[in-house]
């Protein structure tokens, strides 16, 4: 990746946290993001808000965890850096808390190889099947090591109790399937209500 090329990635992780902040896909400090440049990669400062996030506010790292400049990272980053070891394919990875995510992540048990029941089309399309990782500590080295221990070539998980984290190609493309995954997480929820009565 050249400049130009990494000044655009950088445009579009302020545009998708920004979008992301804005559409109430996360809240306050707490989401983070990254991407891949080259043997790099550029990952969301510690405690900054999707909705101000500014280009300053990266931290640049290599593929070993090196933290080689820009700000310190988010204390999540290690589930960046395992993604992009497992595969070499995936060039971003987002990380929220977004409602109905979350909500199912409380809930759900994954059946028939994934966590969210693909009742459209669209999920398949978009993400593939989606893990559910047990419950740790959010930023605890506990929660790195069953992400390590559950990480497999899906690109789509929950984390049990805390929310959704993606990894594909791009950003664009990691951005289109989390909001995919947190649509169908929104139609499981209301069709739960609905088969028990409570919507």
């Amino acid at each position: 990746m050249n400049k130009e090329e990494c000044e655009l990635a950088v445009s579009d992780a302020l545009w998708i946290a920004h979008t992301l902040f804005n559409r109430n896909k996360a809240t306050g400090s707490t989401a983070n993001l990254s991407f891949r440049a080259g043997e790099y990669i550029y990952v969301s400062g510690t405690g900054t808000c999707f909705g101000r996030l500014k280009k300053e506010e990266f931290a640049i790292m290599d593929l070993q965890g090196n933290h080689l400049g820009g700000v310190k990272p988010s204390k999540e980053y290690p589930l960046h850096l395992l993604f992009y070891q497992k595969n070499k394919d995936i060039g971003a990875v987002l990380h929220t808390h977004s409602f109905y995510s979350t909500l199912w992540s409380c809930y759900c048990e994954e059946k028939e190889g994934s966590a969210i029941p693909q009742y459209t089309p669209y999920l398949e399309m978009k993400l593939g099947p989606v893990g559910l990782i047990p419950y740790a500590p959010p930023g605890s080295q506990e929660l790195f090591d069953v992400f390590a221990k559950n990480l497999n070539d899906r690109r789509g998980y929950l984390l049990r109790n805390h929310g959704p984290v993606v990894g594909d190609k791009d950003l664009l493309s990691a951005f289109y399937a989390l909001e995919e995954l947190e649509e169908s997480a929104r139609i499981a929820w209301l069709l739960r209500n609905e088969s028990i009565g409570t919507l």
